[in-house]
């Protein structure tokens, strides 16, 4: 008996240490504990939410490459800027700050993020949002936000009332917005707020008493706007404020003494009177301290005084101090300052012996901002003994608009200040050259200053031992570069001639002169519009970028041998330019005359061998014939003659140019066939001949050879016969215009070819009408150079870099037949189709509505019948449709984005109705009932669903209640249930033991 106890213990311990295992591993499977399970996803009218948000926004910096819909991106917890609760999945954290290279652009709708109601965290700040956009008021609902910035977004208008309700705010940045109105009062209700910024708007009014209830408050900027009244002293309450600033506004009266019940106060700028200045003492944590513009403040000097010895920073510039002001403040007997390190005494009177009692006040002084203060050269002749250390220290010295004059301030910057960072010297009166060992001696400045003195002589070459250097301003000044390498002074208001001193630059190679006014290259007293000296002293010139001026002339055709091995680069764009061009220019790499007058080609092309690589000689005068020799420029990749006068026919030698990957000669007056020798150009990436008169049946070899195509344009021709399946070989194509000819025949079913326009992209760029300048762009694509006139929302528009603009089917005016092929439903990344203006007919597949990212359709002037595919209101891109003009019929379809197009979009269907057209539809009555018996089925199955599940509801409360309900109540029954249970327990026990010492008899056995 002992031993059956014993053995019924072991399996009971066994028994129990199973349910504890399984337990664990339940807990571990994430069937007990919720918070131990695998990654939540995003919730979906989240991630809906941000997408609509997305869709104002143009996103050149890739900045939401990651918020995608498609594939395994669905996840919104994964898009870069987000963060959730991993938990509940919900948006916590939405962080798109911009900066100065990467930001976002256009309008932020900040209702469209009312869904994320558990977000926290939101920055925006530093974006580019169009002028207009306003902060709005529904941002009062974001109930659980700690943190909001918004600065420098450029938003309009007030400040919303309604942030008053964000009662868990402890961040708000508005700075830069461009806010206007009064600060709203109820911002006074935001008792968890520890830092406000609202500098730099255009916020008018008082400053609301409510402020005074943020006593958690830690940092106050109100500096930079049209705040106008008295300072409120319940300002006095925020005893946990470390920073305040409110300069530059339109404020009255004098600081409220109140402030001086700031013990934690560290930085104070104003530009207040401070009255009676006793109170500044109670600002025991004080550090920074600013004051500005204050004429009267002389009487408060003895006691800023006894600060100063405390103090990091000081400020007091425009105080109109005098001698015997700056002799109180900085007293030769008073103790040596170990602590400030920043002193700016700007705007106030100094003489030499003031400037002496300054460098000698601190042993730590890193920045002395002495600008307009009258220094002359006297204050810096001092003997060594007269400044008792040298400022070591010193890393930021501006001395800006005083009355130097003669070397004197080099030399003592010399002796005294070994370690500077900064020096501007600029609007002095400083004469003579630059000390040639300035290089040698100061040789750890990263940013110099010397513009508008009258410096003269040659710039020393000492200063190329700054390796630290980051900016030199030496404008206005006359100085020679006898030395100089690279001179750019592009994108200035420079006028006139370009001076002959130039040519002494003899060590010139780069040389940037683009978007001035720049009228010719003339001298006085030379007639030639281009003078030779020019030319000739920049014959080791590798960059020459003087686009965008009013050049004049002809250039000659001098005998200059330009450095070998080096690439060579020459953009003389948008002049005016004549005659031909000299073929000493062929031995550049990059030659762009575009937007000249240039005449002439036969000199350049037809001479020696070239090694022109990129050639732009789009929009000049050029007439004729297109000369026959262009086996000369094997090297060349980029062709473009757009916009001449050419005319005849392509000659066959064009075909000897293998390398070429962009041929462009739109519009002009060729005629004749493609020559077949074109086929050998098998590196073609662009291949434009619209707007000519070419003629004869589209060949076969384009699709066939040419199978690197990614832009093709012929229209504006005379081509005639069918579009050839051959076309459907070009996988990598991304426009496709063969608008405005004869052709004939119907449209290839092969359009799944179409590989590249298959493929989903962003459509982020912009119709542009003036491309950049830039040198950098001639080594990165041909897709820089490049313009395509094609026809958009019903006009013809120029697009630059069209391959990342958009994907485009144009087949336009022509007379096609037959019907639209169902295969248009796989190019998904189509933006632009335009079948318009053929004789097309049939029925509009539905596949167009797999289209989501087409932004232009235009299908009228065809013979298209039957019905209008419901499917098309599903692209929420479409900006331009039109469907007029058509046999269509039956009810113009319902959606949310249909009902945004006007009656001009589908006139001309005669039996086509609906609300657009103003005409009712036949039997319009009797669709209300169906409409009604589906609702019905609805009700009715709500009704079903509710009877389900009140019937389940029912009988688990019967069972339940019926089975527990007399065991908790009746006491006899509860002991039954135990006693019952026992037993059962017991012979399973019992069973299990009988069988398992069987078992064991039989392994003896």
């Amino acid at each position: 008996m002992q031993k059956f106890e014993m053995g019924s213990n072991f399996l009971k311990i066994l028994f129990a240490m199973l349910v504890c295992f399984l337990h664990s591993k339940a807990s571990t499977l994430g069937f007990i504990s919720p918070s131990q399970s695998t990654h939540v996803k995003c919730i979906d009218r989240e991630r809906e939410a941000l997408l609509n948000f997305k869709r104002g926004l143009t996103d050149v910096s890739g900045i939401l490459s990651s918020w995608r819909d498609d594939g395994n991106r669905t996840d919104c917890c994964k898009w870069k800027g987000i963060q959730c609760n991993n938990e509940t999945g919900h948006v916590q954290i939405l962080d798109l700050r911009g900066s100065i290279m990467h930001y976002l652009i256009g309008s932020m709708n900040l209702t469209s993020l009312i869904d994320l109601q558990n977000m926290e965290y939101l920055d925006l700040s530093s974006n580019s949002v169009p002028s207009g956009s306003q902060i709005p008021q529904e941002m009062g609902s974001f109930k659980n936000l700690r943190y909001l910035n918004l600065s420098y977004a450029c938003f309009v208008w007030g400040i919303p009332s309604q942030l008053g309700n964000l009662s868990k705010l402890k961040y708000l940045d508005l700075k830069g917005t461009d806010l206007h109105g009064a600060i709203p009062s109820q911002l006074g209700n935001l008792s968890m707020l520890e830092y406000l910024d609202l500098k730099g708007n255009l916020l008018t009014g008082a400053i609301p008493s409510q402020l005074g209830n943020l006593t958690r408050l830690r940092y106050l900027d109100l500096s930079e706007n049209f705040l106008q009244g008295e300072m409120p002293y319940q300002l006095g309450n925020l005893t946990h404020l470390r920073y305040l600033d409110f300069t530059e506004n339109s404020f009255s009266g004098a600081l409220p003494f109140q402030v001086g019940n700031l013990p934690l106060l560290h930085t104070l700028k104003s530009d207040l009177s401070i009255g009676d200045a006793k109170w500044l003492f109670s600002l025991s944590s004080l550090a920074t301290l600013s004051l500005t513009s204050l004429p009267n403040f002389c009487p408060s000097c003895h006691l800023i005084h006894e600060l100063i010895p405390n103090l990091r920073e000081l400020r007091l510039v425009n105080c109109n101090l005098s001698d015997n002001d700056i002799s109180s403040l900085f007293r030769s007997d008073s103790k040596f300052s170990t602590s400030l390190t920043i002193l700016d005494l700007s705007g106030n009177d100094l003489t030499s012996s003031t400037f002496q009692l300054l460098v000698n006040f601190s042993s730590k002084l890193q920045e002395l901002h002495l600008t307009r203060c009258g220094l002359t050269d006297e204050s810096f002749l001092v003997s060594s003994a007269s400044i008792k250390k040298s400022l070591r220290s010193l890393v930021t010295l501006d001395l800006s608009f005083n009355r130097l004059n003669s070397p004197t301030i080099f030399h003592w910057i010399f002796n005294y200040t070994s370690n500077l960072h900064t020096l501007s010297l600029q609007h002095n009166w400083l004469e003579g050259p630059i000390p040639n060992g300035f290089g040698e001696v100061i040789n750890s400045l990263e940013h110099l200053d010397l513009s508008f003195n009258e410096l003269q002589g040659e710039i020393p070459a000492s200063l190329g031992n700054i390796y630290t250097l980051q900016e030199l301003d030496l404008r206005s000044n006359n100085l020679i570069f006898t030395s100089l390498r690279n001179l750019d002074l592009s994108n200035n208001q420079l006028i006139g001639e370009i001076p002959k001193s130039i040519g002494l630059l003899y060590e010139l190679q780069s040389l940037h002169l683009e978007e001035n006014y720049l009228e010719d290259l003339s001298d006085a007293g030379i007639n030639d519009f281009v003078p030779e000296w020019f030319w000739n002293k920049l014959q080791i010139i590798s960059e020459m970028n003087i686009s965008y001026n009013g050049l004049r002339g002809t250039i000659p055709n001098l005998p200059i041998k330009f450095v070998e091995d080096l690439t060579i680069i020459f953009i003389l764009k948008s002049n005016k330019l004549e005659g031909e061009i000299p073929a000493f220019l062929s031995q550049v790499d990059t030659l762009d005359l575009s937007y000249n007058n240039i005449s002439d080609l036969n000199a350049f092309l037809c001479g020696k061998i070239t090694t022109v690589r990129i050639l732009d000689l789009s929009n000049n005068q050029i007439v004729g014939q297109l000369p026959d020799c262009w086996e000369h420029l094997n090297p060349l990749e980029f062709l473009d003659l757009s916009n001449n006068k050419l005319s005849g026919e392509i000659p066959q030698s064009m075909g000897t140019l293998a390398n070429l990957a962009a041929l462009v000669l739109r519009n002009n007056n060729l005629i004749g066939q493609l020559p077949s020798t074109l086929k050998n150009c098998t590196s073609l990436i662009i291949f434009d001949m619209s707007q000519n008169l070419l003629s004869g049946p589209i060949p076969l070899w384009i699709g066939e050879n040419l199978r690197r195509l990614k832009i093709l344009t012929l229209r504006v021709n005379r081509f005639v016969g069918s579009v050839p399946v051959q076309i459907c070989y070009l996988e990598q194509i991304h426009l496709l215009d063969l608008s405005r000819n004869h052709l004939s025949g119907g449209i290839p079913t092969c359009l799944r070819n179409y590989t590249a326009m298959m493929k989903r992209s962003i459509i982020s760029g912009q119709i542009v009408r003036r491309r950049d300048i830039s040198i950098e762009g001639t080594y990165f694509g041909i897709y820089d150079r490049f313009n395509v006139v094609l026809m958009w929302k019903g006009q013809d528009y120029v697009f630059w870099n069209p391959q990342v603009l958009l994907s485009s089917i144009d087949l336009s005016s022509n007379n096609l037949t037959g019907a639209i092929p169902k295969e248009i439903g796989y190019l998904l990344g189509l933006v632009s189709l335009n079948l318009s203006r053929n004789k097309l007919d049939g029925e509009i597949p539905s596949e167009i509505g797999n289209l989501n990212l087409l932004e232009f359709l235009d299908l009228s002037r065809n013979d298209f019948s039957g019905n209008i595919p419901y499917t098309l209101s599903n692209i929420d891109r479409l900006g331009v449709l039109d469907l007029s003009n058509n046999n269509l019929s039956g009810r113009i379809p319902g959606g949310r984005h249909l009902q945004t197009f006007d009656a001009s979009s589908f006139e001309g269907n005669i039996d086509l109705c609906g609300e657009q057209l103003n005409k009712s539809c036949t039997g319009d009555e009797r669709t209300v009932q169906p409409e009604g018996v589906a609702m019905d089925g609805e009700n009715g199955n709500l009704g079903f669903y509710g009877a389900l599940y009140m019937i389940l509801g029912l009988g688990f409360f019967t069972g339940f209640w019926g089975l527990l309900g007399p065991i908790l109540l009746c006491r006899a029954w509860r002991f039954a249930y135990v006693k019952f249970l026992d037993r059962v327990v017991d012979y399973i026990l019992v069973m299990v033991e009988v069988n398992v010492g069987k078992f064991h008899r039989w392994l003896k056995a």
